[in-house]
């Protein structure tokens, strides 16, 4: 795996492109000198976080033969305040998962996701407290 930064102005706006060519944009902080143009850094972790267990929840409902017709994510993340660099120290995300879904199946792809399969999740839970919670609306 590898990506290739560069530079798109003379402050802190760059372009992040995969080897397979997909692109992510980020930007600093106006009260950086930044243009905020585009995420920034640490919210491109939680974007991150989102993303990868989405996509196991998604798997894993689909395996279990659950109709998902929909999946909505809020992810937050609160960061130290007395510290540089100022790391996470806690996230919650939250799963809205719309559908025909049994309870017990839903709570098994958010913990099965949270707890073992999500890549970006692992790597963080060492040095954050990560809390989730879903909820099922039927549609």
């Amino acid at each position: 795996m590898k990506i290739e930064l560069t530079r798109i102005d003379d402050a802190y706006n760059f372009k992040s492109t995969s080897e397979e060519g997909h692109a992510v944009l980020a930007d600093g902080s106006v009260g950086i000198g930044g243009g905020n143009k585009a995420m920034r850094p640490m919210e491109m972790v939680l974007a991150a976080m989102a993303s990868c267990s989405s996509i196991d929840v998604v798997m894993i409902l689909k395996k279990q033969r659950q109709q998902l017709d929909d999946i909505k994510v809020t992810v937050t993340g609160n960061r130290a305040t007395d510290q540089v660099p100022a790391v996470f120290t806690d996230i919650h995300i939250h799963f809205k998962l719309f559908g025909t879904i049994k309870p017990k199946k839903a709570e098994q792809a958010v913990t099965g996701s949270m707890e073992k399969y999500c890549s970006v999740s692992k790597m963080l839970e060492p040095t954050v407290k990560i809390t989730h919670s879903h909820e099922i609306i039927n549609s």
